[in-house]
C-alpha cells in the first residue's frame, strides 16, 4: 500500500473512531466509568501523545530545512540575478490569491445570508478580547533578524528568510570559499530530505491520533446551531481551492490543475491533520518538488514565505464572518465598508505574518476598520477549530500553485514530472516518494 492511501486511509479511521467516542461519551451506553478510563488512556493519553510527538517531530525539521534549502536555492538564483524578480513575483500572487479569496467570500456571504436570523446568538455570553495588533512601523522593522539564532530559535520565518536569502547571495559571490560552502549546504539538504522520509514512516499513525483525538471532543452543538455560516464557509473554501486555484495555474501557466490537485493530496491531509501551515512545511515543499518538479531554487522561496503570508483560507473565513456579524448586528456597512475589508484584509495577511493566533488577530482588525462588535468572534470560536484544518489545506494548495506558476514562468519547472501520471505507481515506490524514490513499504 502507497503512502499516500495509507495517510487517506489514517485519517478515515481517525475521523471514525474519534466520532465513535464522542457518541459513546456523550450517549453514556458504556457506563461512566468505561468512557471515563476511555477519555483518560486513549483519547487524553494514548491519541494525545502519539499526536503531539508527531507534530513536534515536524516542527522539528522546519527550521534547518527551510534555512539549508532557502540557502541552496539563493546560491543558485544570485548567480543569475534573480532573486529580486523572484521576490516580487512570489508576493504580487500571493496578495492576489489573497485578494481573491476575500473578494469570492464576501460575495457568498451575501449571496447566502449566513447571518440572517440568528439575531438571538447576539443576546448570549459570548466574549472575545482583540490581542494587540503590530503596526506597520513594526512589522518593518521585525522582519529583519537582530539575531538569527534567536530567529531561528522562535521559529520567524520571515526573519529566517531574510538571513537565508543574504548568506545564499553572499557564498555565491565568495569564490572558491563559497563553492565549498555552498557544496556542504546541498549535501546537507540531501541529508535533511531523508530526514523527512524517514519521518514519513510514522505519519499514519500521527495522522490518525490527532484526527481521533480532536473528534472525540469535538462536539456537535455548535455545528448545527451556527450551520449556516460554518456550510457558507466550507462551501467557499472549496470552491476557491478548486476553482480560484485551478483557474489561476492554468491562465499563468497553462498547467492541468488536475494533476496538481492529484499529486499535493498527501500535503493537504497533513495541513488538515495539523491545522498549521508552518508545520507542514517539510511535507509541502518535499511534495512541491519531488512531485510537481519545482526547482528547489524556487520551492525553497515560495513555500516558506507562503506558509507565512499566504492566509487565503483565513481571508475567506474573514470575508465571510464579516458579512455574518453585519446581518447578524443588523449594521448595514455598504460598499466601502466590504472594500475596506478586502484592502485591510489583504495587507493584514502579511503584516500579521508569523503572530500567533494570527487569523483571529487579523479579524479583530478587520472588524475594527469597518465598526462590526469584536464580541461576535466569540460567536465562531465553536466551529473555528475544524474550518481552521479545512482552510488550511487550502492554503497550502495556493503554496503550490504559486510555486508552479513562479517556476514556469522562471524555466525551473521539470513539466515531464509535473505531467507523470504514474508517480504514484509500485513501480516507482508507491505513495509520496519525499526523497528520491525512497519506498515507504520497506522504510
Amino acid at each position: 500500500m502507497g503512502l499516500t492511501t495509507r495517510i487517506l486511509l489514517a485519517m478515515l479511521l481517525g475521523i471514525v473512531v474519534g466520532v465513535l467516542f464522542n457518541f459513546l461519551s456523550a450517549s453514556q451506553l458504556l457506563g461512566s466509568g468505561v468512557t471515563g478510563a476511555i477519555d483518560i488512556y486513549l483519547v487524553d493519553g494514548l491519541f494525545d501523545i502519539a499526536g503531539r510527538i508527531f507534530i513536534a517531530s515536524l516542527k522539528l525539521m522546519v527550521v534547518p530545512l527551510v534555512l539549508v534549502s532557502l540557502i541552496c536555492g539563493a546560491c543558485a538564483l544570485s548567480e543569475g540575478s534573480r532573486v529580486g524578480v523572484l521576490a516580487v513575483k512570489t508576493t504580487m500572487l500571493y496578495l492576489l490569491t489573497t485578494a481573491a479569496a476575500i473578494t469570492l467570500a464576501l460575495l457568498m456571504g451575501t449571496l447566502f445570508q449566513p447571518g440572517e436570523g440568528m439575531e438571538g446568538l447576539v443576546a448570549g455570553e459570548a466574549t472575545y478580547e482583540a490581542p494587540p495588533s503590530p503596526s506597520l512601523k513594526d512589522v518593518v522593522i521585525n522582519i529583519f533578524p537582530t539575531n538569527p539564532v534567536e530567529a531561528m530559535a522562535a521559529g520567524n520565518m520571515l526573519q529566517i528568510i531574510v538571513f537565508a536569502l543574504l548568506m545564499g547571495y553572499a557564498v555565491s559571490r565568495s569564490g572558491e570559499p563559497g563553492r565549498r560552502i555552498a557544496s556542504f549546504f546541498n549535501d546537507l539538504n540531501d541529508v535533511i530530505m531523508r530526514m523527512v522520509g524517514v519521518l514519513m514512516v510514522f505519519a499514519p499513525y500521527g495522522v490518525f491520533a490527532l484526527l481521533a483525538k480532536l473528534f472525540a471532543q469535538l462536539g456537535v452543538d455548535a455545528i448545527v446551531q451556527l450551520g449556516k455560516y460554518f456550510l457558507v464557509v466550507l462551501a467557499t473554501l472549496l470552491l476557491h481551492a478548486l476553482g480560484v486555484y485551478s483557474l489561476l495555474l492554468k491562465l499563468f501557466s497553462g498547467l492541468n490543475p488536475v494533476e496538481l490537485i492529484k499529486k499535493m493530496r498527501p500535503a493537504m491531509v497533513f495541513a488538515f491533520s495539523t491545522a498549521s501551515s508552518a508545520a507542514t512545511i517539510p511535507v509541502t515543499l518535499a511534495t512541491v518538488e519531488k512531485r510537481l518538479g519545482v526547482d528547489n531554487k524556487v520551492a525553497a522561496f515560495t513555500v516558506p514565505l507562503g506558509a507565512t503570508i499566504n492566509m487565503d483560507g483565513t481571508a475567506i473565513m474573514q470575508g465571510v464572518a464579516t458579512v455574518f456579524f453585519a446581518q447578524m448586528y443588523g449594521i448595514d456597512i455598504g460598499l466601502s465598508g466590504y472594500l475596506m475589508v478586502i484592502l485591510t484584509a489583504t495587507l493584514a495577511s502579511v503584516g500579521t505574518a508569523g503572530v500567533p493566533g494570527v487569523g483571529l488577530i487579523m479579524l479583530a482588525m478587520v472588524l475594527q476598520q469597518v465598526g462590526l462588535p469584536l464580541e461576535g468572534i466569540g460567536i465562531i470560536l465553536g466551529v473555528d477549530r475544524l474550518l481552521d484544518m479545512v482552510r488550511t489545506a487550502v492554503n497550502i494548495t495556493g503554496d503550490s500553485v504559486v510555486s508552479a506558476i513562479v517556476a514556469k514562468s522562471e524555466g525551473a519547472l521539470s513539466e515531464e514530472t509535473f505531467n507523470d501520471r504514474n508517480y504514484d505507481s509500485a513501480a516507482n515506490g508507491g505513495g509520496m516518494t519525499v526523497s528520491g524514490q525512497y519506498r515507504a513499504s520497506n522504510g
